[in-house]
């Protein structure tokens, strides 16, 4: 692999590009944004308000990682818990429901991109109404229970496999996910285009995903690789975890030396800041959707299997619309008056508008990984008691809950971000 893509593709490289962008914000050469570091102290004291609502006074060893695990829960349902325990009844041991979970999140967090302000679920056999990502989270677990991504129908065992994402059809997952003209959600046909194409990179992997491509098999490929230890590397995990899904994001994303990239992006501000004239120097890369995922499926190795992780620390924030509007909604980043200009004619709204991949997003996306990164700092100083929070447990209880409560706050109609992204459904 061309040592340029090697490096675009890994966690290194993210926090590496994006500090680059913080060096230019901090001396006032963004492109689209300015840089309000004297509001940071009032984020840092709003985010730390929330974590010590919701866990104060003796309860921060309680905040769970960032994961996909609590939107199963949404509503205060044990769904995730309870499917455990029929598993369990059924004779299933720790690794096979580390199996099966393992499958479950895959897929979830991959179709866990904005469904847009107006998609709900009602999830079935009660009148509760879900939307966003905890709607996508229970609509996906209704489709894993019954047998929509496996092509053993007749096995009864909920799973996921090759064959049965490669089949799987935009209709099915529209009516899963009970879309229609009334309840819209954004990019459906690319979310299921995505599923079809995650299930022919797992078909090419057997080595790891076993013949039938089922992504449960990782589990005993970490577990392979970790021998008689307690510990697994992120790092492993991540090179798994990318050899796998590069292939499959869309064909428009951005390329070096004709290799994909996926979710990396050029950006004029890394152009500016770089004598180098190879285009590759100028790519921030996020990968955003496979950082969620590495999130979400640390989880299960921990809670049923005792395992932990090392190098954990080299994943980041994630950059997406929650994290990204708390620094605009409370003032730390403001768009230049041109460019707001710009995004208020293409929405025609109150709200301004760019394409996930326009400069405007890629620098917001960049500045949110520096931001997140200061902000962590100096929430921990705010926690008193010697308190120590991960940055999966302050993404979780703090940063993506305070975005989303002052959206709601700000727009209680839509909840939406101060930015609005035209999305593919692939990307956020």
């Amino acid at each position: 692999m061309d040592s340029k893509v090697k490096y675009l593709l890994s966690l290194q490289s993210i926090r590496d590009r994006a500090k680059v962008v913080g060096e230019a914000a901090k001396a006032g050469n963004l492109t689209h944004f300015d840089l309000h570091e004297d509001k940071l102290d009032d984020v840092a004291d709003f985010v730390t308000g929330v974590i010590k609502r919701d866990f104060g006074p003796d309860r921060f060893d309680t905040i769970p990682p960032h994961g996909r695990w609590q939107h199963f829960e949404v509503g205060g349902v044990a769904r995730v818990a309870d499917m455990m325990q029929e598993w369990k009844k059924a004779g299933c041991d720790d690794v096979e429901l580390t199996r099966r979970l393992i499958d479950l999140f895959f897929v979830s967090v991959l179709l866990d991109a904005g469904a847009g302000d107006h998609w709900r679920y009602v999830e079935p056999g009660t009148d509760k109404t879900y939307e966003r990502s905890e709607g996508i989270a229970v609509a996906s677990l209704y489709m894993f229970k019954a047998l929509a991504y496996t092509s053993d129908k007749e096995g009864g065992v909920p799973k996921v496999d090759g064959k049965g994402l490669e089949q799987l059809t935009t209709e099915a997952l529209t009516a899963g996910f009970q879309v229609s003209e009334k309840n819209p959600m954004l990019g459906v046909d690319s979310r299921a285009g995505l599923l079809r194409s995650l299930g022919k990179s797992l078909l090419t992997h057997p080595d790891v995903f076993g013949a039938e491509g089922r992504p449960g098999n990782l589990v005993d490929h970490m577990l392979k690789t970790a021998g008689d230890s307690s510990e697994l590397d992120i790092l492993i995990f991540w090179d798994v975890l990318q050899t796998l899904l590069i292939p499959i994001w869309p064909q428009d994303r951005t390329t070096v030396n004709g290799f994909p990239i996926g979710d990396a992006w050029p950006l004029s501000t890394l152009q500016k800041q770089s004598p180098s004239s190879d285009s590759a120097d100028h790519i921030q890369p996020f990968h955003k959707l496979t950082q969620w995922l590495t999130y979400s499926l640390m989880v299960p190795f921990q809670r049923v299997l005792g395992k932990q992780w090392v190098n954990a620390g080299s994943l980041t924030a994630l950059p997406e619309y929650r994290n990204g509007g708390l620094f605009v909604d409370l003032g730390v980043l403001s768009l230049k008056p041109a460019t707001l200009e710009r995004g208020l004619k293409a929405s025609g709204q109150a709200l301004p508008l760019f394409d996930a991949g326009d400069d405007v997003i890629v620098e917001w996306r960049a500045m949110t990984l520096v931001l997140i990164d200061i902000l962590y700092k100096k929430i921990l100083e705010k926690m008193e008691g010697g308190v120590s929070l991960s940055m999966a447990q302050v993404l979780e209880a703090g940063t993506w809950k305070s975005g989303r409560e002052v959206a709601a706050q700000r727009r209680p109609e839509t909840k939406s971000s101060p930015i609005i992204i035209k999305s593919d459904g692939t990307v956020f």
